[in-house]
């Protein structure tokens, strides 16, 4: 059968992908090696937040006294845990099953081969096509680690399997996957420790919100220990131990397993990429404004091309990039990447931080409104954590939003939209919230940047 796009992934790019161009009217397949969903739904995303769940609920368990509830104690079931996870991911995955059929995708299961321009061999058949979509997505990357290998050594997709609760782990990688899977094994009793190359986690992100995340959670009991180096992971009686550097001094981590979080890479391994002349490097395959590569009728989006690794990027490419193919003049807004981290409490952030606003020399003032300042927050238990807003010294500009608090990647969105929206400072102050809510932090951060915040005590005068 001849098609007019085969696309080769079912992740969150592809299955988007072929969805979006099956309702502009192409004959479209999707080639899937796994299941459906890809790494997000499957070893990702869906998995972690489920677990992150899981580890919510012991979370306020152990804080059940100050709501004044008694309890004599608790178990956890890993079985169970894992149970109600895969359940959830089965779920998904055959709902992205339904979601193709139901608008005429042809799903083909197997390794996909590109042979040509225009052919694609998968499942022991030969798809003859148009155009090709790669969306194979990325892998959890293993740095050049002396004895890594050793059993115990996990990454991210053995992580989620794990039918025990260790008693001492190590992370290697502060970024968003090490710090999330600190908070669950945190929760679920594991001694954390965090080991971080860089002088702070989660690099890309506001260091203020990053800073007092982190003092948050180790007040938890996460030990972190950024501005270090691992050197060696060995052997030690039954478990494992993890030689780190800072600054010359040498020590060492003993524990029971090691997660590895230091990234992901590209996931081409047998595309035939090289035979066709397909022009890559590890940071990603080379695509232009259409997302074509060098080669004409093959596109790729998503992991696979690299920059933000986030599952709501490659959908945003794929719809992109197959309306541009149906001739419609779209465009992905790099500059308004909504990004969170599940832990507790959740972090979440769009636009510019405060370092980049002041990189680029851009006259810019802060809005800050602390959630112990929310009636919402108070009556959850949940005051921790705050608002920042970074916006332009005319007030006609939001540039960036940052959030360390109760809720924080939803209470994202109403910053994405009036971002995207460009509304004003004022417009978006001017937008009545409801109360109690959350929401009204955001309003109340704004307002504070105008010179009238009502709920913080005024500024004290500079003499």
């Amino acid at each position: 059968m001849s098609y007019d796009l085969v696309v080769i992934g079912a992740g969150p790019g592809g299955y988007v992908a072929a969805i979006r161009a099956a309702q502009l009217g192409m004959k479209t397949a999707i080639v899937e090696k796994d299941h459906c969903g890809g790494t997000c739904l499957n070893y990702g995303c869906i998995p972690t937040k489920a677990l992150y769940k899981n580890a919510e609920v012991v979370d306020e368990l152990k804080r059940a006294e100050e709501f004044g509830i008694a309890l004599k104690g608790y178990d956890i079931d890993m079985g169970k845990v894992q149970a109600r996870k895969g359940k959830i991911v089965k779920t998904l995955s055959s709902g992205v099953e339904f979601l193709l059929k139901a608008n005429k995708v042809d799903l083909v299961k197997g390794e996909a081969k590109i042979m040509a321009p225009g052919k694609v061999q998968a499942g022991g058949k030969v798809l003859e096509t148009k155009k090709i979509l790669i969306a194979s997505g990325s892998k959890a990357s293993k740095p050049p680690i002396k004895g890594i290998d050793h059993p115990g050594v996990l990454t991210s997709k053995e992580a989620l399997e794990m039918d025990h609760v260790p008693g001492k782990i190590v992370i290697v990688g502060g970024g968003v996957i090490g710090i999330e899977f600190a908070g669950i094994y945190a929760a679920f009793g594991a001694e954390v420790t965090i080991v971080e190359f860089m002088p702070k986690i989660i690099p890309n992100m506001d260091k203020e919100i990053t800073d007092r995340l982190q003092k948050l959670l180790e007040q938890k009991g996460i030990r972190f220990m950024v501005g270090t180096k691992v050197e060696e992971i060995g052997k030690s009686g039954s478990g494992l131990t993890v030689t780190v550097d800072k600054d010359g001094a040498k020590t060492a981590l003993p524990c029971d397993e090691v997660l590895i979080s230091t990234g992901r890479e590209l996931d081409i391994a047998g595309l035939g990429l090289d035979a066709l002349g397909i022009h890559y490097d590890r940071k990603g395959v080379k695509v232009d404004a259409d997302y074509q590569t060098n080669v004409p009728g093959i596109y790729a989006i998503g992991d696979v091309i690299g920059g933000v690794m986030l599952a709501h990027v490659a959908s945003e490419e794929g719809k992109v990039c197959v309306e541009r193919m149906a001739g419609h003049d779209v465009s992905v807004d790099y500059d308004l990447i909504p990004s969170a981290v599940f832990t507790f409490p959740e972090v979440a952030s769009i636009g510019l931080s405060e370092e980049q606003a002041k990189e680029k020399g851009l006259d810019y003032e802060v809005g800050k409104f602390q959630f112990s300042g929310n009636g919402k927050a108070l009556t959850m238990g949940d005051a921790e954590g705050m608002i920042k807003v970074v916006v332009s010294k005319d007030k006609q500009r939001i540039l960036g939003v940052h959030i360390v608090g109760p809720n924080a990647s939803d209470l994202l969105t109403e910053a994405a939209i009036a971002m995207r929206g460009e509304f004003t400072v004022e417009e978006t102050a001017d937008t009545m919230h409801g109360h109690p809510t959350l929401s009204e932090a955001f309003e109340e951060a704004l307002t504070l940047t105008l010179g009238r915040g009502i709920h913080s005590a005024p500024a004290k005068k500079k003499k």
